[in-house]
């Protein structure tokens, strides 16, 4: 069926409409032909080819002139990005320095802080010490008074119980003479 109609679709075609001679305006491949003959003339008379050649002249010079461009402002940001490729490189090689060099300022802070740490850490417990001693100084100081007051007091208590008028009299005596000649002395 498909070769029928393609069968078909050849014997229609315009080629085998024409009928006559060739040279008969009555045949319509010689009009055909004339027709495109006189508008190929037309054309050439109106120079229209030159014109379309120079259109597309004129076209291909704007499209390489695009081409230039393109290519001129893909060098620039070739150049550029090379640019801000260095510069990425140096600010990370400025940052890396600056990383080095915080980190290194900051050991050599918390050293100092470490030692400073222990020096008031040794002058809080020198301190201490010195509290302490002093402390303990006041407390035998205070121990020792008190022990003698006691004793001086138990001294008096004795010394009251076994003190008769009689022996007070010899002793104050005594006390005087013992006076009077350490004052000649001098």
């Amino acid at each position: 069926m498909k070769k029928l109609a393609v069968a078909v679709s050849l014997a229609a075609s315009p080629a085998f409409a024409a009928s006559g001679p060739f040279f008969s305006f009555y045949n319509t491949d010689f009009v055909v032909l004339v027709s495109f003959l006189a508008f190929v003339g037309v054309l050439v008379y109106l120079k229209v080819p030159g014109k379309l050649a120079g259109m597309l002249d004129k076209r291909a010079a704007n499209i390489q002139n695009d081409l230039d461009e393109a290519r001129a402002l893909r060098e620039e940001a070739q150049s550029v990005l090379a640019s801000y490729e260095r510069k990425q490189k140096e600010v990370q090689e400025q940052a890396e320095r600056i990383i080095a060099t915080a980190r290194t300022e900051a050991e050599a802070a918390a050293a100092k802080a470490k030692d400073d740490l222990k020096a008031t850490i040794e002058r809080r417990l020198a301190a201490a010490d010195e509290q302490i001693e002093s402390a303990k100084a006041g407390a035998v100081r205070e121990v020792r008074d008190r022990a003698i007051a006691v004793a001086v007091a138990a001294a008096r208590e004795v010394v009251a119980r076994q003190m008769t008028d009689a022996t007070n009299d010899r002793l104050v005596d005594a006390a005087i003479g013992d006076v009077q000649a350490k004052l000649t002395l001098h």
